[in-house]
């Protein structure tokens, strides 16, 4: 079973002064633009995808419907058409001021709560951070730390979709690392999270897979009993049921701290898409995905 289906791959990239590099182009996805291009357009118009191709809407403006997302983050051929249902709705609202990416700390580099204040490439092209924002954050429980992300792909697999639906820029990118924890530390992050951003235009993702390794028929309950609380908007219940049941949903942490950042804002969740790896190609042991959009009420 490939390693793609989630863990990073052992690439040991050097960091520039303060643009980030790539850490998984050629695992995780194509290493050059034209390969990647094709790959995420498979993404998007494949039968596991939307079925189409986004098209974006220049030009627009008003609120944007989707508040916020949550979104896979494994090798392209087997989470990429489910994390491609998110992106192609999108694509149809204003492009966000800000995105505030929330990933998972699978190497443990840096502290609980990580952000970076470096702008990120891609063989797309390099995404601007907002740094302003990214200095904001980083003060009370998180710490400004680009070093920490060095390694990390839970955030960078997001990025090329967001340079597809977003293909003229004018959005900058917010990269937080946020490790496991007890769910008080997870709350005070999102309630540091909804202070710092306020009426700010920020289009918040968190990125995770769902059950690791486990016969299909075990990932679809397990999965189910995650997807359950997160679609009722209740980090706690969330947490809790994942802790005590003993769910491998790797970005919990990140999950359950853009639930509570999210905590009386109104928003309803809505289930784009599932699946697992075993959808891509045959395997008995499999890792579950999902897209969930996140809507303002009314």
């Amino acid at each position: 079973m490939s390693d793609l289906k989630d863990a990073a791959a052992d690439v040991r990239p050097t960091r520039p002064s303060r643009v980030r590099v790539p850490a998984v182009a050629g695992g995780f996805y194509p290493r050059d633009a034209r390969s990647l291009r094709a790959s995420l357009e498979e993404c998007f118009s494949g039968k596991r995808g939307p079925g189409r191709l986004p098209v974006p809407a220049p030009g627009s403006t008003g609120p944007r419907r989707t508040l916020a997302g949550i979104v896979p983050h494994a090798g392209y051929i087997y989470s990429g058409p489910i994390a491609a249902h998110l992106f192609s709705r999108l694509a149809k609202e204003p492009v966000p001021s800000t995105v505030l990416l929330l990933g998972v700390n699978h190497h443990g580099r840096g502290s609980l709560f990580s952000v970076s204040d470096e702008e990120w490439s891609t063989p797309l092209g390099v995404v601007p951070t907002d740094r302003d924002l990214a200095g904001a954050i980083g003060r009370g429980p998180v710490d400004l730390d680009a070093d920490a992300h060095l390694r990390e792909h839970s955030i960078e697999v997001e990025l090329p979709f967001l340079q597809t639906v977003y293909p003229t820029g004018g959005f900058r990118m917010i990269a937080l690392q946020v490790t496991f924890t007890h769910f008080d530390l997870l709350a005070e992050l999102g309630a540091h999270l909804r202070k710092v951003v306020g009426d700010r235009d920020v289009l918040w993702l968190a990125s995770t897979d769902f059950s690791h390794y486990v016969s299909p028929e075990v990932c679809r309950r397990q999965d189910d009993r995650a997807l359950e609380p997160i679609l009722r908007m209740d980090p706690r219940a969330l947490y809790d049921r994942v802790v005590q049941e003993d769910i491998s949903m790797c970005g919990i942490a990140p999950t359950t701290a853009l639930l509570c950042a999210l905590q009386g804002s109104h928003a309803k969740a809505e289930l784009l898409a599932k699946g697992h790896s075993g959808d891509a190609e045959p395997m008995d042991q499999v890792v579950g995905y999902a897209s969930i959009a996140i809507s303002r009420s009314g």
